[in-house]
């Protein structure tokens, strides 16, 4: 299931990121829904929000990180329940897909744009997924306890 939701949140990015790099200007916003929505290819050479810009390595690193991290512990806890496994799955595709821009061209492509908040891509919107779905399991967990 894991590697399942990996796969297709990778090809999904990648599929979406490439019609972005294909159709938008770069900077150049084309407004969806007024006031609301945009979509703006934005080459983010830092980290989610934009932060610490011209850290490609730094966070290539930490991305890496991160997916032996998953793959180890899939590999290791091969009956992790569902909703484990989807939220590492959903993780495991964004930084793969956000890792593959770092490396492939120095910087990670986004194109959501909603105005009030950075603009970002699929891979950062399943990393974000996965981490409150973690977080919501932590805190049920510990409810239930």
């Amino acid at each position: 299931m894991t590697f399942l939701a990996a796969a297709f949140i990778f090809i999904l990015d990648r599929l979406t990121k490439v019609i972005a790099m294909s159709c938008l200007v770069h900077g150049q916003p084309v407004e969806v829904l007024r006031n609301i929505f945009r979509i703006t290819l934005v080459l983010n050479t830092g980290t989610a929000f934009g932060l610490f810009k011209g850290k490609v390595a730094v966070f290539s690193g930490i991305s890496v990180s991160v997916i032996v991290f998953i793959v180890v512990y899939i590999l290791r806890n091969k009956k992790a329940g569902i909703i484990l496994s989807l939220a590492l799955g959903l993780i495991l595709g964004g930084a793969s897909g956000n890792l593959f821009d770092r490396i492939r061209f120095g910087y990670v492509i986004d194109f959501l744009d909603f105005g009030i908040w950075p603009v970002f891509n699929l891979a950062d919107s399943a990393i974000t997924t996965g981490v409150a779905i973690l977080v919501l399991r932590l805190l049920w967990l510990r409810k239930v306890k």
